[in-house]
């Protein structure tokens, strides 16, 4: 699983939301958080995913073969912005290669 996908997702709150994500897929996948650590991973069946929390930001970093990206990308990002709709969240992912990746937000209805 060679090609990456990274996001930086904007928030106040980012261990909160890694942490709440981790819980959640830990329900179905392997996932485990470090407190002390701030870094957490959920294994998917065709993809890993690596969340670490930053100053101002929860940092994203998935890999999967490249047929599987964008389905994980989008499975990781809905999660994400659905527990952030207060906040208002948006996964805007980028690939290794320099190319854009999916983009989640919370629809305008």
């Amino acid at each position: 699983m060679n090609p990456t996908s990274t996001a930086a997702v904007a928030t106040a709150r980012p261990e909160r939301y890694a942490k709440q994500l981790v819980a959640h897929m830990g329900r179905k996948v392997p996932a485990a958080w470090d407190e002390t650590a701030g870094t957490g991973s959920v294994s998917f069946p065709t993809a890993e995913l690596t969340l670490s929390r930053g100053s101002d930001a929860l940092l994203l970093e998935l890999r999967a073969e490249p047929a599987e990206l964008d389905r994980w990308e989008d499975v990781v990002g809905r999660h994400l912005v659905r527990f952030g709709t207060r906040d208002e969240l948006i996964v805007s992912w980028q690939r290794a290669d320099g190319s854009t990746g999916t983009t989640q937000r919370r629809d305008e209805d």
